[in-house]
């Protein structure tokens, strides 16, 4: 098993979840994040007074896959969330020794 972190743009969480959802993987956490990589934030304007935006709005999605789907997850994600521009994210893969689901006690790929 896998694990799965994509750090993308908030208003590609759509695309990413339709381009997921066509592979059959369902099962998926979101989250809020703030940060920057390369382009370090920006300036904006408030009533007139410039003030820096040192982090910028980011969604993280994680999901855990059988290995042999690895693959396919990292490119229809890459693909859904490219607008071109910098600032579009990252992927991390990572591995997963073992899964538990709370309710029932199953464990590894059946609790997934």
């Amino acid at each position: 098993m896998k694990k799965i972190e994509a750090i993308i743009k908030p208003f590609k969480l759509e695309p990413v979840k339709e381009a997921l959802t066509a592979l059959n993987i369902t099962g998926m956490t979101v989250s809020e994040v703030k940060g920057y990589g390369r382009q370090k934030g920006h300036k904006e304007m408030y009533r007139g007074a410039e003030y820096n935006v040192d982090f910028n709005p980011k969604l993280k999605i994680e999901l855990i896959l059988a290995a042999e789907l690895v693959a396919e997850a990292v490119e229809t994600i890459r693909s859904a969330a490219n607008s071109g521009k910098i600032g579009d994210g990252k992927i991390f893969v990572l591995p997963v020794e073992d899964v538990m689901r709370v309710r029932t006690g199953e464990r590894g790929m059946e609790a997934v």
